[in-house]
């Protein structure tokens, strides 16, 4: 706080509220703060370039000056500071000679010009400012990897979860929701249509509402049918499946909705037996009715959960997949399901670049 005696003083002084207020004009404030600073540098560069020395001074400088324009400033007032550059330019090319300003450093400004409108104006939509954008998707794509990790398993349960996603991508449409809540451990993997990028952005969201209702609803698949089918545009489909498991007794409750079936390695056979359950894809029905499939898991077996960019490739039948990928799952068993469920995703993603995920839970 001013002191009273200090403030009436202060306040006497020419110009000064003026300027305070000036300065203290929130983001818009700051923005024009920004646009003079930026082209006070300019001016002052073109001058030092123009009398002093092309060397010391190149009008070089002034693509860092856009560059922090396209980053900080609103898309009008770059277009204010673009204008001061392009004068600048003009104003050494007539000071020094047209030839200073060669044509590889016009093209290089024309670049750097069109990408700082374009980082502007997606700025503009976006609503934040500098590379926050990408902070928030940094954090957006931490929390989906955080939330694709199953929870703490007794010590007499193991699990290896792998996500693949399509072309290096960071996101992707297939998800792992999970949860457990004593001696209760519930998993459901879901797959938006589309690969990549694409999809990515829809499976953030649904990650959020599906997590949400994992473990807060006894019937999982059909409630997460009821929200999607409650959404006024349909944006493709989406298949899950919901394995609900005691980690006492090893009973479990597979659900599916439209999603490739779970896999059961048992061990009195040493072969991989597929699940019966089945469902209709999500949304696509007000109401959902599941197959479920009961069982139970003793030790030395395992439950394979997977999404079909794992079995589909183009021009062959999604059943060949499936055998392939029974055939291929018995490499697991001389190495072990966590050695060897990286190399099965590997060996089944070959060829074709799509979204992938695999999960294994076992008693060992």
């Amino acid at each position: 706080m001013i002191p009273p005696g200090l403030r009436a003083f202060l306040v006497r002084v020419p110009l000064l509220v003026p300027i305070v207020r000036f300065l203290r004009r929130g983001p818009l404030g700051r923005d024009r703060n920004l646009l003079i600073t930026l082209i006070v540098l300019t001016v002052v560069l073109a001058g030092l370039a123009a009398r002093v020395s092309m060397e010391w001074f190149s009008p070089a400088l002034m693509i860092p000056i856009t560059l922090v324009g396209g980053l900080q400033l609103r898309l009008r007032s770059l277009a204010k500071l673009l204008c001061a550059v392009a004068a600048a330019l003009l104003y050494v090319g007539i000071a020094r000679g047209v030839g200073h300003i060669g044509p590889g450093l016009l093209v290089t400004f024309g670049f750097t010009t069109v990408l700082a409108a374009l980082m502007a104006r997606t700025r503009g939509k976006l609503g934040v400012q500098g590379l926050r954008g990408d902070a928030m998707l940094l954090e957006l794509r931490d929390r989906l990897k955080n939330q694709s990790e199953l929870p703490s398993l007794p010590k007499d349960w193991d699990s290896r979860v792998v996500l693949k996603q399509a072309g290096g991508s960071s996101f992707g449409g297939d998800f792992l929701v999970s949860m457990r809540e004593g001696d209760t451990v519930e998993l459901a993997l879901v797959d938006v249509s589309g690969k990549g990028v694409d999809a990515g952005t829809r499976a953030l969201m649904l990650s959020g509402t599906f997590g949400g209702l994992l473990g807060s609803v006894d019937d999982f698949l059909p409630a997460c049918n009821t929200y999607l089918h409650r959404q006024r545009e349909a944006e493709g489909f989406v298949t899950a499946v919901h394995v609900r498991l005691n980690l006492v007794t090893g009973e479990y409750v597979i659900t599916s909705a439209g999603h490739p079936p779970v896999v059961k390695f048992e061990a009195g056979t040493g072969t991989w037996r597929v699940s019966p359950a089945k469902g209709v894809v999500l949304g696509i029905v007000p109401d959902l009715h599941c197959e479920p499939d009961r069982g139970t898991l003793r030790k030395g077996e395992a439950l394979m959960l997977y999404t079909d960019g794992l079995i589909e490739q183009p021009g062959r039948d999604i059943d060949a997949g499936l055998d392939r990928l029974l055939g291929e799952a018995e490499r697991l068993l001389p190495s072990g399901f966590r050695d060897g469920a990286r190399n099965l995703v590997t060996s089944m993603s070959a060829g074709h670049n799509d979204d992938c995920a695999l999960i294994l839970i076992w008693r060992p």
